[in-house]
């Protein structure tokens, strides 16, 4: 048995906000946490359970591009080293040798492929579905390739349309309330990537588990999310790239590029409604393609620009991102992955996304570089 002495983030039951306290902290032989015992000290360092990123991609090496093994380790290791401990990976391909189940590297909880129309989404990525009337089966098949989570394409551009295209659902409500249904009968939650307003409804009135992007909502739609306790991964670091995605569609696709500029502009207001809003928000860079590993503090530190607080954002990031996912966080029983800093990282957020050792199962680690 291992014994950990410093300042703990630490709660002695799951689903409890913890608190700062004092004291030693054992760590069981197959590497959970084990008994704590409070004393009134001073000194010593801090810990923080590990951040989560709920909208990660390891294996792409760029759009429509998959990467060597080799850069799928270093992009797994990039996270870690900036305190991600657990991924939900929101959709991917396949995985390289060595990178599920590894104890040096951060839990990965699977989405299975994304699921799309033909040519409603970044080739080589989905699932295309022909006939609508197949989603339901299609997303069942898809819970067993995952780890209770299925993911959705719910807009994406519609070309037919020419001049007029415009971010546009695939999928009529009805089918969506089939699929969403046949996924939960078998036990699995459903995400979806939304970018549009037009969607959202659709959406919601499906039974949709949880929303990445969420650029679309408005602010009935986000008191609907707190109502139903549907959580949004605002990726605030992808919605950055819009007015870029405006310029490439330039002069032939003018509405789809209005429809992506006027969220641009409107972006920093939107993430603080949906904040001031009380949805929970759910942490996620969407690295992999756009985004390069590594770069939960620069995520984050837009949350901070949007009126959350360091403090808050450690706990969306850490305890409740992790209690969302079903994975505890410092806690009797519950996996002894942690961050351990030499000075409280509470109200500083550059200092906490940069810890000095991470954990996995109770073997510390140092950090790596992020990388692209």
């Amino acid at each position: 048995m291992k014994l950990l002495s410093g300042n703990f983030y630490y709660r002695k039951q799951a689903s409890k906000a913890p608190r700062w306290v004092r004291g030693q902290l054992s760590i069981t032989e197959d590497g959970h946490f084990g008994a704590f015992r409070e004393d009134n000290s001073t000194g010593g360092d801090y810990f923080l359970p590990g951040f989560c990123d709920v909208h990660c991609h390891i294996g792409f090496a760029a759009v429509g591009q998959i990467a060597t093994p080799q850069e799928a380790l270093a992009q797994a290791e990039a996270d870690r080293g900036c305190g991600i401990l657990a991924i939900r990976d929101c959709g991917n391909l396949e995985y390289a040798p060595g990178i599920l189940g590894n104890p040096a590297l951060p839990p990965i909880i699977r989405c299975g492929r994304h699921i799309a129309r033909p040519k409603r989404y970044m080739r080589l990525l989905p699932i295309e579905v022909e006939n609508l009337s197949d989603l339901p089966q299609v997303m069942a098949s898809q819970v067993q390739q995952g780890d209770g989570w299925v993911k959705i394409v719910a807009d994406w551009i519609d070309r037919s349309n020419g001049a007029d295209s415009d971010l546009d659902p695939l999928w009529p409500t009805e089918i969506l309330k089939e699929g969403i249904a046949a996924a939960h009968q078998e036990g699995a939650r459903v995400t979806a990537h939304a970018f549009s307003h037009k969607a959202i409804a659709g959406l919601l009135d499906a039974g949709i588990d949880c929303i990445e992007h969420g650029s679309g909502i408005d602010s009935d739609q986000a008191q609907e999310c707190v109502r139903r306790g549907i959580p949004v991964t605002p990726t605030l670091l992808q919605v950055e790239l819009f007015n870029q995605f405006a310029a490439q569609a330039g002069k032939k696709y003018p509405v789809y590029a209005a429809t992506m500029q006027q969220m641009w502009e409107g972006r920093r207001e939107h993430f603080a409604m949906l904040h001031q809003s009380g949805v929970q928000l759910l942490p996620g860079t969407d690295s992999g393609g756009y985004q390069p590993h590594g770069e939960l503090g620069r995520e984050l530190s837009l949350w901070e620009r949007g009126g959350v607080s360091p403090h808050q954002i450690i706990d969306f990031a850490t305890w409740r991102a992790r209690d969302y996912l079903g994975i505890g966080a410092i806690e009797p029983g519950a996996r002894a992955d942690y961050l351990r800093y030499s000075s409280n990282p509470a109200g500083d957020l550059a200092r906490a996304t940069k810890p000095e050792k991470v954990a996995l199962l109770g073997q510390e680690l140092s950090p790596a570089v992020a990388v692209s």
